[in-house]
């Protein structure tokens, strides 16, 4: 496949070009560690989760073929008692046509008891990795065009998390730094004149369990993101102009299978399913469809995902008790 598409074709495979600076999942209910660094151990037990996803597959520009955002994340969340709290660590692979996104996260969490539930208290640095390929420009001197080249920055994310029995909600936001990048240019030699700025994003999130039967639990999940441009202090930065949500609700069966249904707000309708099988049910296959409903122009209509996750026992803090005898008594 050749590699030059016009830089413009890449904005429009992003559909909202701010919004989607950050990969998006439809397996958001499951995998809270990508969204918000106070959930690191927040459970009590550590987890590793793993999801490949192809968005809008078989995507094609009409000049080139392929095209389609491809994302690979991993990520692990661990409760660490020494720290009072969690650890978590999440890497992920992000391409959009000829951008190239690697993120590296390490995140603490503190762990305060809260009611019946574990309030987590988050932060998180991050190392992200911005890539540029080649593009066919209108203009052979423009330089907001990128050549090649790429740019390297860290930045920082915070969050709170709240675990209960029923019930979990989190805010985060990430980026805080809104760092800025800088590439080689087609237009002058060696010049960085292309630039790419990171927005603030922000994601408001929780679930439910109902239990339906004693067998049968249903959880009603939800998502806001924001993209929140401009410096800290704007008047108009907190406005829900650049705002997206999804909302769902899967069933769960005898903790082992799972199924459910969802709406992304602009894009797409979502199914998903899955099953946990091995000691307790600690490992977990799931699988995820988008039906695009909205904006086909400019997007194929179909987006696929799977996850593999496991969960590691829980810590004991059960200790065996010293065996004393008279003859080693003082």
């Amino acid at each position: 496949m050749k590699r030059y598409i016009l830089c413009a074709g890449a904005l429009l495979m992003m559909g909202k070009a701010a919004a989607q600076q950050q990969p998006q999942f439809s397996h958001y209910g499951l995998n809270g560690m990508h969204l918000n660094p106070a959930y690191a151990g927040v459970k009590g037990f550590g987890e590793i989760t793993g999801i490949g996803r192809i968005q809008y597959y078989g995507y094609d520009a009409s000049f080139d073929s392929g095209g389609s955002p491809t994302t690979a994340s991993l990520t692990a969340s661990l409760p660490v008692p020494v720290l009072a709290g969690g650890l978590g660590l999440g890497i992920y692979r992000d391409r959009i046509a000829e951008l190239y996104t690697t993120n590296v996260q390490l995140s603490y969490s503190r762990h305060l008891k809260l009611g019946e539930g574990t309030l987590g208290l988050g932060v998180q640095g991050l190392l992200n990795n911005i890539y540029h390929g080649k593009y066919r420009s209108n203009d052979e001197n423009d330089i907001a065009v990128p050549r090649e080249g790429s740019d390297a920055k860290f930045d920082m994310g915070a969050g709170v998390w709240y675990e209960a029995p029923k019930f979990y909600a989190g805010l985060s936001m990430n980026n805080l730094l809104r760092s800025g990048y800088r590439f080689k240019s087609e237009g002058i030699a060696n010049a960085k004149t292309a630039q790419y700025l990171t927005e603030n994003h922000a994601y408001l999130t929780g679930g439910y369990n109902i239990d339906l039967t004693p067998d049968v639990v249903i959880t009603p999940t939800a998502l806001m993101k924001l993209v929140l441009p401009g410096e800290f202090g704007d008047s108009d930065k907190l406005t829900l102009r650049n705002a997206s949500y999804e909302v769902g609700a899967r069933a769960t069966f005898n903790d082992r299978f799972w199924g459910g249904l969802g709406y992304r707000s602009g894009d797409a309708f979502t199914a998903l399913g899955g099953v946990s099988f091995a000691q307790d049910n600690a490992l977990r296959l799931g699988l995820a469809y988008d039906l695009i409903a909205f904006g086909q122009e400019a997007k194929a209509t179909s987006s696929f995902e799977i996850m593999l996750s496991y969960r590691l026992p829980k810590p004991s803090l059960n200790i065996r008790p010293a065996i004393r005898t008279p003859r080693y008594s003082f």
